[in-house]
C-alpha cells in the first residue's frame, strides 16, 4: 500500500523520517521491530533521518545513542530542534550575542556551535531567551527566563511538546515548562522551532530530491501536524503517545495519511491501512447511532480503524463519541484497538 499504488508502503517512498521517542525507542530501549525496520531500510536502498524536538542531546549524541542500541545514524541524518533553533538564533543576531539558555547542555553546546555565548542569568543581558527539554531545569532556570523576556529579550522554544513518553507513561515535556512560563509572563513564545512547525522535515525532505518521503510518527499535535504542514505524507504508529481515540477526533490539519500498530507497516501491506477508509471498509460497517459510533462486522482491527475514521471525520464536529459494538468481532477489534473498556 503506498501512493504508487499497491504492494509494500515504503515502496512508494525514497527517504522515510522517524521520530524517535515513541517511534525507535522509549527513552533508552529501542522499540520492538525498530532496529530491524531501520536495517531493511537501508538493505532496501531507501535514505532515512530522524527528525526529533528532544533539545536535550545533540545530533551526534543522539546519532551514538541509537548506534549504541542497534539502530544505525550517523550524525547528519539526525535533525534535532536544539540545532534549529541555534541557527535560527544565530541568524537574527550578531556572533557572540548571550543567549539565556533553559534547558540542557546540549541546547548550550549548539548555541556555541554557531557561535553565540550561553548564559544563565538575565543580568547579562541576554538578547535572547531560548527554552528546551532538560531534566534539570527548574524554578530558578524559569525565573531567570522571566525576567530576561520582561527585559525585552526574545522567547524562542524548541517545543512545545506537553508529554514525552517512557515506560511508565507520559512524562511532562518542554511543553509543560513552557506553559508555566507563558502562565508567569501572560504571552506566548516569539517563535516555536520544532514540530509541528514544518522546518525539520522540509529540511529532511529536500534530501530526498523529489523522490518521494514519508514521515513515521506517534503524536498527531507534532509529528502528524508537522507532516501536514510540510505537505508531506505521514504514517501514525501506536506504540507511543497517540492511540485510536485520539485518532477519531483529530482536526484536519493533524490526520495522518495512514496508520499502523508499529513499524511493520512499512513492509507488510496487511499491517496498515490508509485513513479514512470508507464507512464500509474490509468487512467493517460503521454508522451513528444514539451519538455513537456502532461497528459492525468482522475483518482487520485496522480496518474497522479506517472505517470508524470515515464517520468521525465527516463531519465538523470534533467531540469525542462513544464507539459500540455490534458484533463479538467487533467488540475484539475494539478492544484490540484500545476503543473499548
Amino acid at each position: 500500500m503506498s501512493d504508487s499504488g499497491g504492494g509494500r508502503l515504503v515502496d512508494g517512498y525514497r527517504l522515510v523520517v522517524f521520530d524517535l521517542d515513541g517511534v525507535i525507542y522509549l527513552i533508552d530501549r529501542p522499540i520492538p521491530g525498530a532496529v530491524e525496520a531501520v536495517g531493511r531500510l537501508r538493505a532496501g536502498g531507501h535514505l532515512v533521518a530522524y527528525a526529533t524536538n528532544n533539545a536535550s542531546r545533540r545530533s551526534s549524541e543522539v546519532a551514538d545513542l541509537l548506534t549504541g542500541m542497534g539502530v544505525s545514524a550517523r550524525p547528519e541524518e539526525v535533525l534535532t530542534s536544539a540545532a534549529a533553533a541555534a541557527e535560527v538564533l544565530r541568524d537574527r543576531f550578531p556572533a557572540d550575542a548571550a543567549v539565556l539558555v533553559v534547558g540542557a547542555d546540549a541546547l548550550r553546546a549548539e548555541l556555541r556551535a554557531v557561535g553565540l555565548r550561553p548564559v544563565s542569568r538575565a543580568d547579562e543581558a541576554p538578547v535572547a531567551v531560548v527554552q528546551g527539554y532538560g531534566p534539570q531545569v527548574g524554578w530558578a532556570d524559569l525565573a531567570e527566563a522571566a525576567v530576561a523576556v520582561r527585559a525585552g529579550a526574545t522567547w524562542v522554544a524548541t517545543n512545545t511538546d506537553r508529554t514525552l513518553p517512557s515506560p511508565r507513561g507520559p512524562l511532562p515535556g518542554n511543553g509543560a515548562l513552557v506553559a508555566a512560563l507563558r502562565t508567569a509572563l501572560d504571552r506566548d513564545p516569539d517563535l516555536v522551532v520544532g514540530k509541528p512547525e514544518p522546518a525539520l522535515f522540509a529540511t529532511a525532505a529536500r534530501r530526498a530530491e523529489g523522490a518521494g518521503c514519508l514521515v513515521v510518527g506517534d503524536r498527531l499535535d507534532t509529528d502528524i501536524e508537522g507532516a501536514c504542514r510540510a505537505g508531506l505524507p505521514s504514517l501514525l504508529v501506536l506504540t507511543g503517545v497517540s492511540g485510536a481515540a485520539d485518532l477519531l477526533v483529530a482536526p484536519p490539519y493533524a490526520r495522518p495519511t495512514y496508520v499502523a500498530v508499529d513499524l511493520a507497516g512499512l513492509f507488510d501491506s496487511g499491517a496498515v491501512v490508509r485513513v479514512p477508509g470508507e464507512a464500509v471498509t474490509g468487512g467493517w460497517s460503521v454508522a451513528v447511532r444514539d451519538d455513537a459510533l456502532e461497528v459492525s462486522g468482522a475483518g482487520r482491527p485496522l480496518d474497522a480503524l479506517a472505517a470508524l475514521c470515515a464517520v468521525a471525520w465527516s463531519t465538523t464536529e470534533t467531540a469525542q463519541r462513544p464507539v459500540r459494538a455490534a458484533s463479538p468481532a467487533a467488540e475484539r477489534a475494539l478492544r484490540d484497538l484500545g476503543l473499548f473498556d
